[in-house]
């Protein structure tokens, strides 16, 4: 695999990813064919697919957590990573978490303590991972993230074991921390409804290759009972194999 990683602030033209004959393979079954796509800077892409389709494993090559493949890869060299586990380390306090990885001086803190806000949760700066709700914890993992200040955020179903209330939530979070640091933003989902509502591209991937990439060309607010939220959500669900009465 070819992997360059980005020392400059920025991608040519703006590109911030870039992949080029992505090729891998599990055994003998494919499971990412070909694939060729690239990220605009400060673009926020939503990547559908059934059950391996090959979306998480995308997600690991952008990651460098993956590099078993064939390709070309062209990442930014700030990149972070949030799954639906939000993996916070039981013996450290929520801001230790936080500055995981970082050097320890107070500058770093200081940024933590910041993100933290960012997420409302500068008050559980000194509490301990098994006191927070699942929500909590999940923003705890989006604030250990964009301390980092990420050229590329990727995020890997980081909704999908939390409520529908709770999910609305972090839905209008995750909005106001991209429209805040601009990233580029790669979200592996399965919720149709979410990649419409905070995608401005979705991608969809059936047995490893791209067969829809498209704009999402609907003004916000989007409502999903507006008529061209639920136009788009019938052709991703056709595209996806769902049908719907």
């Amino acid at each position: 695999m070819a992997l360059e990683v980005l020392v400059a602030s920025s991608a040519p033209a703006g590109r911030a990813v870039i992949v080029s004959g992505l090729n891998k393979r599990f055994d003998v079954r494919p499971v990412l064919a070909d694939l060729s796509v690239e990220l605009q800077a400060g673009e926020f892409v939503a990547l559908l697919g059934r059950s391996g389709s090959g979306k998480s494993t995308f997600l690991r090559v952008l990651g460098a957590l993956d590099k078993e493949v064939e390709g070309y890869v062209r990442v930014p060299r700030r990149r972070a990573v949030v799954f639906q586990d939000p993996r916070l380390m039981p013996w450290l306090p929520i801001l230790r978490n936080v500055t995981i990885g970082l050097p320890q001086t107070a500058a770093v803190k200081a940024n933590a303590l910041r993100a933290l806000a960012e997420v409302r949760l500068e008050h559980k700066a000194d509490a301990w991972p098994r006191t927070l709700s699942g929500g909590e914890a999940q923003r705890a993992a989006l604030a250990r993230a964009m301390v980092r200040d990420p050229q590329l955020l990727l995020l890997d179903e980081p909704f999908g074991a939390l409520d529908a209330l709770t999910r609305i939530r972090m839905h209008a979070l995750l909005r106001d921390l991209y429209l805040r640091h601009s990233p580029a933003v790669l979200l592996v989902t399965h919720d149709v409804d979410e990649a419409i509502s905070l995608a401005n591209r979705i991608i969809v991937l059936t047995d490893g290759r791209i067969s829809l990439n498209m704009p999402v060309d609907i003004a916000p607010p989007r409502q999903r009972d507006d008529r061209a939220f639920g136009a788009l959500r019938q052709r991703l669900l056709a595209e996806l194999g769902v049908e719907r009465g």
